[in-house]
């Protein structure tokens, strides 16, 4: 079976409205959830960004199904203290949590001050995170000296088994390159034949573990409720790599996209008054070969789509899966 869960979106909602919907979330059916880790929101119409760390106890003391984060370590976050983190939630909720990890964006990342990597040099800090977080959660007392810098750190506290660290890519180059060092993929949707080379190029390049895929949705009264959520709250959706990654301020978002076209912003949206064809949508992708599925709705009204998802959404989804 294929694992639904529901994306937490910091970006949109206020830590403490976030943490009911999650739980809200596993009371309608999702078999989990994962949140995103910002510093700033995409836009300033959404409004919001909570440390998503101090959420994430709440949040799994709150509930009982598994949770995870999307998180870049190497400039805002110095990896032996994202180690720290993992092992502390994990150590209290065993077997319930995981981390995503990937390269970053500039604008969650250039409040150090230092310079914004290009893609390549982001890669290699995001590989040496990865070796320093895993290190460390093996109990190790580690020194480093490279695209990060180490000296005699060890985590103290830490679980009896350490949780999967996943890698994020949205091209198939980086899917195929995280391949052997991650012990999954996960991915936000895009054209079904971009998604098909991406989980393709994680597996032909001997990648093991889970294929995650999120997936942005509007599901409203009508097509024109659901469309207007979507052009009020996701119109960053439009900026993809390379740009997103290199844009600082949620104004930047926004200027850029303030004439949003609307057949692009339904591409990088699944818009939908029909639960039962959205589900068939959503199917659609994650038979490219992904084993979990996490739905975002982008509305700042989440409890209607959870309402939504008990009812209609998640049985349709099930049975199309």
């Amino acid at each position: 079976m294929v694992f639904i869960g529901y994306h937490a979106s910091h970006e949109q909602l206020p830590p403490s409205t976030l943490l009911r919907c999650v739980t809200g979330a596993e009371r309608a059916g999702f078999d989990g959830a994962m949140c995103s880790d910002h510093l700033a929101p995409w836009g300033v119409r959404q409004g919001e960004s909570g440390f998503a760390w101090s959420w994430l106890g709440a949040a799994l003391a709150r509930t009982s199904f598994p949770i995870g984060v999307v998180n870049a370590p190497g400039q805002r976050y110095h990896p032996v203290i994202i180690a720290q983190a993992i092992a502390t939630l994990e150590e209290m909720f065993p077997g319930r949590f995981w981390a995503a990890l990937g390269s970053g964006e500039a604008m969650n990342e250039h409040i150090t001050g230092d310079p914004w990597p290009p893609k390549s040099e982001r890669n290699a800090r995001l590989e040496d995170s990865l070796t320093i977080i895993r290190r460390l959660l093996d109990g190790e007392e580690v020194d480093f000296d490279g695209t990060v810098r180490v000296h005699r750190a060890r985590v103290w506290s830490r679980p009896e088994t350490p949780p999967p660290l996943l890698g994020t890519a949205v091209s198939s180059e980086t899917a195929g390159w995280l391949a052997g060092k991650v012990d999954g993929l996960a991915t936000v949707a895009q054209p079904v034949e971009a998604l098909r080379k991406v989980v393709g190029a994680y597996r032909d390049a001997g990648g093991t573990g889970p294929c995650v895929l999120q997936v942005h949705v509007s599901l409203g009264e009508t097509d024109a409720e659901a469309f207007a959520v979507t052009r009020d709250q996701w119109r960053n959706g439009l900026i993809g790599p390379p740009r997103a990654w290199d844009f600082e301020q949620p104004e930047d978002f926004d200027a850029a996209t303030a004439d949003p076209n609307e057949k692009q912003l339904r591409e990088a949206v699944l818009v939908d008054h029909d639960p039962t064809a959205l589900a068939e949508r959503i199917a659609e992708r994650v038979a490219l070969g992904f084993d979990r599925v996490f739905l975002h709705h982008v509305g700042k009204e989440q409890q209607p789509f959870l309402d939504a998802s008990e009812s209609a959404l998640l049985p349709a989804l099930r049975a199309a899966l």
